[in-house]
């Protein structure tokens, strides 16, 4: 018998069976059947383009609040220096207004020590009045002049000069500069009239002026004498501390000191001074 047909095959097959001659499957046309594989369904996501409208409004709405906010600052930063120029104005008041001595201007407005903010120190040229010369040396004059009603000297620097005045500015200006035993710095400026230039450098007066005119003019007892010494030398050892941090203050080399650079304070201790030869170690 033929049982072809019941042995299931992998791909669809058609058997047919003679037995009635020799070779009788000779003429025989086998019928094939074709079984139809379903295909898969193809998904169709419908939500992709929602996806992709809300990424882009994303993205477009954070730069649109970049710029936003990057402009704001902008105005906000430039209507702030407006007012630092303008008399009267509430950035301009804790500056320029009369209240308060000169120290506690300092103190308040310059917390790293380096003098007074660059703003002021730009336009204190206009407002000081020269009072008389005090000394002369060899990179220009320094006078007793009067600023917000009280006394400052104030360093006027030949025009061939004006390497030493902006190196003296730059080391003056370093952070955590100030301390007792160095010379207070207030103010740097330039002033001129268009023939003439002078280069200005406001720091704190002390009437006894340098340790050199102070010896030759007063008799000392041996404590005097040291508090100069010690204060001296603790001035020269704050210049040459490298103090680490974020806004560390750098090694300095005065490379010129003398005691005609070393000013005598009211209280007997003295203060380094004329930074025109100093280097900073960076």
């Amino acid at each position: 018998q033929c049982k072809g047909h019941l042995v299931p095959h992998l791909t669809g097959r058609s058997i047919q069976c003679c037995n009635n001659t020799d070779l009788c499957n000779k003429f025989l046309t086998p019928r094939i059947t074709f079984r139809s594989t379903p295909a898969p369904d193809i998904v169709i996501y419908d939500d992709i383009p929602f996806i992709a409208l809300i990424l882009s409004l994303t993205i477009c709405l954070i730069a649109f609040i970049v710029a936003l906010a990057y402009f704001y600052l902008k105005y906000k930063r430039r209507e702030d220096r407006r007012q630092y120029l303008v008399p009267g104005t509430r950035g301009y008041d804790p500056y320029i207004s009369s209240s308060g001595t000169l120290q506690d201007l300092i103190e308040q407005s310059s917390g790293s020590g380096s003098g007074l903010p660059l703003l002021v120190q730009r336009t204190i040229a206009k407002q000081i009045q020269m009072v008389h010369t005090v000394g002369k040396g060899r990179y220009g004059e320094v006078w007793l002049a009067r600023w917000r009603g009280e006394r400052v000297a104030v360093k006027v620097f030949f025009t061939t000069e004006e390497a030493s005045w902006f190196r003296e500015t730059e080391i003056y200006q370093t952070v955590l500069m100030r301390h007792e035993n160095i010379l207070g710095f207030i103010a740097a400026d330039i002033k001129g009239t268009g023939s003439w230039t002078q280069m200005l450098l406001i720091t704190d007066y002390h009437e006894n002026e340098s340790l050199h005119d102070y010896l030759h003019t007063n008799v000392l007892d041996s404590s005097s004498l040291l508090t100069l010494a010690l204060s001296a030398a603790s001035g020269v050892a704050h210049l040459h501390t490298e103090i680490f941090g974020t806004r560390g203050k750098p090694a300095i080399a005065h490379r010129d000191i003398k005691s005609k650079n070393i000013l005598v304070k009211r209280n007997g201790q003295c203060a380094i001074a004329d930074f025109g030869l100093a280097v900073r170690y960076i």
